[in-house]
């Protein structure tokens, strides 16, 4: 017998492993690892195969992210695809909590790792590497690998500190291409969890699954908040996916999976006190700052209700930021732009009745709501501290003709897309749910970045049984071309009253005209949203016209020269605003159908190489 006969069972082996990946371990807890010396499963997966592929992962939905398109956009995930796969019809629809989804992604060689990428606005000051690691991407990326791609160190990460993010993933070889493998799924490994159960449920050979993460055997320990490659010869599908019980039964068997039991108990309590001592570390390092707390822009849907402790603040503080309420620093006969401790704030003037107005911004903490800083009782006046809105109202923003940031659909839709979220929150998610009853373009501000924030909440209602229903028909001048019918004639307020004045809100967008304006030929009073519906009664009628009362200053020029035509976004805009602007409360759209059809006009319009230029 040839005495190079007992290396041929090796030789085997290492043909079949030749795009093997290192399980990581407990590893991933750590933070503190490092890849000087090569590459580290504890950061991402080497880049030894494949240069760039498509691949899946997989992620439990959880508050916050339930939705394809909540989901879809914290892993930059085409939304579509994403759907297609999970067999979802309804990308606006809530799903349930714990639930499994396979995420289509693109995963590429980035230096030595592979990775698929997206980023992430940090939410609050007690967000960490490891807590957004572990806990928003579930060990889709890692603390080590989060460190590596951005510039904050890991005690000075601030809420509103934009993350590159890199998820795990890999590709395959051209030798396991041509053994039949096209996918490696990245998996989460959860509690139950064992190799021998997640090949059987993938049915996927023991074999392949122990040699493709580097396992020693089938019966090796797997730890929760870990991630391994599932080998796939074809596409996973929603049958494979389970929605995990919070109450699950725990009678495991074997020695390993009690010891890895024991092991993850362990690493909870790690976990917590790793959070603790970063936290506390920081509030040391911020002793005597003023850190603000904010929202992410990504975090729309299902914000609870926050009880907010408002700063109260000397009437002295006001003057001198202010210069004394000076001229120069009015922005109203009632509003003045103010600075205190080096941050622009917003300071309004109102009377007594101004605690309504507090009592509801209180229980408020969302992106598209206007954000109170604190309260002034001074001389039986009341002062509000609002954060400073650079672009002032909807209203002066499309009046103003000089705005070259006006000139695009991208803008323009994003805008709605931002006041259309603001009002779900209200509606769907504020507890109680209240109504605003006073949406219209002088009411929605505008920041630096055009992101639109909704304001003025004097006259909101709760919705609670015994605050709806009949109302006394007092609103503001700047309220006229936006009541509904029901308001009108017997002062009926719903949340479809804010639905009603958001459809005419869209309409201005989309034609920068004010809701209410005069007729250049004869001078007489028109209604944009009686105007607008006349000709999309007829609807070949509209769609030769629409184009009409398209903004001129939307006007697309192609790379060519030649003017694009602006009629089908224009179009589906003006049938979502009728869809807002039914006489009956009844047959008009909920601000989750709005919100959900503008986020696809908004995507379309993004992906369209031919529709505009920006």
């Amino acid at each position: 017998m040839s005495p190079f006969l007992f290396l041929i069972p090796f030789l085997f082996f290492t043909n079949k492993s030749i795009g093997q990946q290192m399980y990581s371990g407990n590893q991933v807890m750590d933070c503190n690892n490092e890849d000087k010396s090569g590459p580290s499963p504890s950061f991402l997966y080497t880049c030894n195969g494949i240069q760039s592929c498509s691949t899946f992962l997989i992620f439990k939905t959880q508050p916050l992210y339930n939705t394809v398109l909540t989901i879809s956009k914290l892993l930059s995930s085409d939304p579509k695809n994403l759907a297609r796969i999970n067999g979802i019809t309804d990308s606006a629809k809530l799903l349930p909590l714990n639930k499994e989804l396979v995420i289509p992604v693109t995963c590429s060689c980035s230096g030595q790792y592979y990775q698929a990428t997206t980023t992430f606005v940090v939410p609050t000051l007690y967000d960490t590497y490891f807590t957004i690691a572990n806990y928003t991407f579930q060990g889709l990326t890692t603390c080590d690998s989060l460190q590596k791609n951005n510039i904050y160190d890991k005690l000075d990460l601030n809420a509103g500190n934009e993350l590159h993010v890199p998820l795990r993933c890999a590709c395959p070889t051209v030798t396991q291409t041509n053994n039949g493998i096209r996918f490696l799924l990245t998996y989460l490994i959860t509690w139950k969890d064992s190799i021998k159960k997640i090949s059987k449920r993938f049915n996927v050979s023991l074999q392949d699954l122990v040699l493709e993460n580097g396992f020693s055997s089938a019966e090796d320990l797997i730890f929760p908040f870990t991630t391994l490659l599932v080998p796939l010869s074809t596409e996973p599908s929603s049958s494979q996916t389970r929605i995990l019980s919070r109450n699950t039964n725990w009678n495991l068997s074997k020695k390993g999976i009690i010891a890895g039991t024991i092991s993850g108990g362990f690493l909870v309590i790690l976990c917590g006190v790793f959070v603790v001592y970063l936290v506390l570390r920081r509030n040391r390092a911020n002793k005597g700052k003023k850190v603000k707390w904010s929202l992410p822009e990504d975090i729309q849907l299902g914000i609870a209700s926050v009880d907010q402790l408002l700063k109260i603040y000397k009437f002295d503080e006001l003057e001198e930021a202010t210069d004394g309420f000076s001229l120069g620093k009015r922005l109203s006969p009632s509003v003045y732009k103010g600075s205190l401790k080096g941050t622009t704030v917003a300071i309004k003037q109102t009377g007594a009745h101004a605690h309504k107005e507090v009592k509801i911004l209180q229980k408020f903490n969302h992106f598209n709501l206007i954000g109170l800083y604190g309260v002034c009782e001074h001389d039986k006046a009341c002062y509000l501290v609002y954060e400073f809105m650079e672009n002032g109202s909807l209203k002066e923003w499309l009046q103003d003709l000089t705005s070259e940031k006006s000139q695009t659909w991208h803008n323009r839709i994003r805008i709605g897309v931002d006041v259309a979220k603001g009002l779900q929150y209200l509606h769907n998610f504020a507890n109680p749910a209240y109504v605003h009853k006073d949406i219209n373009s002088s009411n929605i501000l505008l920041s630096k970045d055009l992101r639109a924030k909704i304001s003025k909440f004097g006259l909101a209602r709760s919705t609670e049984k015994g605050e709806s229903g009949n109302s006394s028909i007092k609103c503001p001048f700047e309220s006229k071309g936006y009541l509904a019918p029901e308001y009108l004639e017997a002062g009926f307020v719903t949340t479809k009253t804010d639905v009603y004045a958001f459809g005419v809100v869209l309409l201005e967008l989309v034609t920068g005209k004010k809701a209410v304006y005069e007729n250049d030929d004869d001078g007489e009073e028109v209604m944009l949203s009686e105007e607008v519906a006349s000709i999309m009664g007829d609807e070949k009628n509209g769609k030769g016209k629409i184009n009409y009362f398209i903004d001129p200053r939307l006007q697309a020029t192609h790379g060519l020269g030649f003017v694009i035509d602006q009629e089908e976004v224009a179009l589906r805009l003006v049938r979502l605003s009728m869809g807002c602007l039914e006489s009956d409360p009844s047959r008009r759209l909920s601000m989750n159908d709005i919100v959900s059809t503008l986020m696809r006009i908004q995507m379309d319009v993004q992906n369209s190489e031919t529709m505009f230029t920006v």
